[in-house]
C-alpha cells in the first residue's frame, strides 16, 4: 500500500472514530434524562389529596387564646390551726387570678364567624384570635352552647379566609379524615396549623358524660387522626378539604393521642351557626311534658307487663305536648320511629332537634296505640 493510500486510511478511520464519539456523547445523557424524569414523578406524587385539602382548608384555621379571671381565697393559717378569735383579726385573703388557656377555631363565614369549642371559651373575659397569616384580632362571643359544647366568635377583618363546609351525613367509615389545628400555639412561635391524618374510625358514637363536663357528647365523628391539646375547636377535614367536623376531645391514659379522637359533626354545628346567627342565641326546644322511664318498681306499681318506654307525668297547660292530645299516664314506645327502651334512647331521639320540628309519638295508653305528632317550641326562658 503505497504511502498516500495508508493516509487516506488513516483518515477515514480517525472520522469514523470522532462519529462514534460524537454518537456516544449524544446518547450519554440518556440515563440523568430518565433519572430527571423518575425524579419529576415522585414530586408530583408528594401532591396527594391530603396535601390539597389541607391547603385548601388551613388558611382558615385560628389559634384561640383566652384569659379567664377566677377569684381564689388564701387562708394565712390554712395548715397551721382553726380559731375563729383569729380569724376576726386576719380573714381569708381574696385576689384575682388570670388564668390562660388555649385553643382552635375555624372561620366559616366571610363576615367574621368563627366556630370553636363552648369549653375553649368558657368563663372567659378576654379573647383573641390569631390568623394564619400572623394577624391577631380581638373576638367577641356571638353565642354558644354548653350542650352541644359549641361557640361563635366574631372577628372584624378584611380579606377573612374561609373554610368550605361538608355534610357529615355522608360520612363513610374509613376515608380519610385530617386534623387540623395549633396544639402548642405560641409555644411554636410560627402561626402555622399543624396537620395530622388518619381515617374516619366510627360515626353516631355517643360518648358518656364525666362529672365535670357540661356537654352531652351524642352522634360523634370518631377519628384516628391525632387530636392533641390545644386542637380543641379546630376543624376535622375530609379528602375534599371540607370541614366535616369540630375536633373536641380525645380519649387517653397518658396525655397524649392514642387514636381515640372525636369530633361534633358539621351539621349539628352548622344548626347551631344558624341559630346564633338568626337569633342570637341557641333556642332549646320543647316538648311541654315531663317524663320518666318505666323502671321495674314503677312497673309492678302500674301493673305493666314489661319495661320500656317512658310514662308521661306531666303534661304543661297550652304547651306542645297537651295540643297533640298526649295525657298524663302515656306511655311512650316510640319517637320518630324508633323504640324506646330507655331515657338514653329517648335523648338520643330528639338530640339536635330544633324549635318548629315535629316529634311523631307512638303512645300506649291502657291497651290501646295511639299516634301523636307534636311540634316543638322554644322553651320558656327564666330570668330577665
Amino acid at each position: 500500500m503505497s504511502t498516500r493510500s495508508r493516509a487516506t486510511l488513516g483518515l477515514l478511520l480517525g472520522i469514523a472514530a470522532v462519529a462514534v464519539a460524537v454518537a456516544g456523547w449524544h446518547r450519554a445523557p440518556g440515563p440523568p434524562v430518565r433519572a430527571a424524569e423518575a425524579a419529576s414523578d415522585i414530586s408530583a406524587s408528594r401532591r396527594t389529596a391530603i396535601v390539597s385539602a389541607a391547603e385548601r382548608a388551613s388558611p382558615a384555621v385560628v389559634s384561640v387564646s383566652v384569659v379567664a379571671t377566677r377569684v381564689v381565697r388564701a387562708d394565712p393559717f390554712q395548715g397551721l390551726f382553726h380559731d375563729d378569735f383569729f380569724q376576726r383579726f386576719a380573714p381569708p385573703l381574696e385576689y384575682l387570678e388570670r388564668i390562660p388557656g388555649l385553643g382552635s377555631g375555624v372561620i366559616v363565614d366571610a363576615a367574621g364567624m368563627v366556630l370553636t369549642n363552648e369549653h375553649v371559651i368558657r368563663d372567659a373575659n378576654e379573647i383573641k384570635v390569631t390568623l394564619s397569616d400572623g394577624r391577631q384580632l380581638p373576638a367577641k362571643v356571638l353565642g354558644s352552647s354548653s350542650l352541644y359544647d359549641l361557640a361563635v366568635l366574631k372577628v372584624d377583618a378584611p380579606r377573612l379566609p374561609v373554610a368550605p363546609l361538608g355534610d357529615s351525613d355522608r360520612l363513610e367509615v374509613g376515608e380519610w379524615a385530617i386534623a387540623i389545628g395549633n396544639p402548642f400555639g405560641y409555644l411554636l412561635n410560627d402561626t402555622q396549623p399543624t396537620v395530622t391524618a388518619g381515617v374516619i374510625s366510627a360515626t353516631r358514637r355517643d360518648i358518656k358524660r364525666s362529672g365535670s363536663d357540661t356537654g352531652v357528647y351524642k352522634n360523634m365523628i370518631q377519628t384516628d387522626a391525632a387530636i392533641n391539646p390545644g386542637n380543641s375547636g379546630g376543624p376535622l377535614v375530609n379528602a375534599d378539604g371540607e370541614v366535616i367536623g369540630i375536633n373536641t376531645f380525645i380519649f387517653t391514659q397518658g396525655g397524649g393521642s392514642i387514636g381515640l379522637g372525636f369530633a361534633i359533626p358539621i351539621n349539628l354545628a352548622r344548626r347551631v351557626l344558624d341559630e346564633i346567627r338568626t337569633y342570637g342565641h341557641v333556642r332549646v326546644a320543647w316538648p311541654g311534658m315531663s317524663v320518666r322511664p318505666v323502671t321495674e318498681y314503677l312497673a309492678q306499681r302500674l301493673g305493666f307487663r314489661d319495661l320500656g318506654g317512658l310514662l308521661v307525668t306531666r303534661v304543661e297547660p297550652s304547651g306542645p305536648a297537651e295540643r297533640a292530645g298526649v295525657r298524663p299516664g302515656d306511655r311512650i314506645r316510640t319517637v320518630n320511629g324508633q323504640e324506646i327502651r330507655s331515657m338514653e334512647d329517648a335523648e338520643r331521639g330528639i338530640y339536635g332537634a330544633r324549635v318548629g320540628d315535629k316529634l311523631h309519638l307512638g303512645i300506649e295508653r291502657g291497651d290501646q296505640r295511639t299516634e301523636r305528632t307534636l311540634t316543638l317550641v322554644e322553651a320558656p326562658r327564666s330570668g330577665p
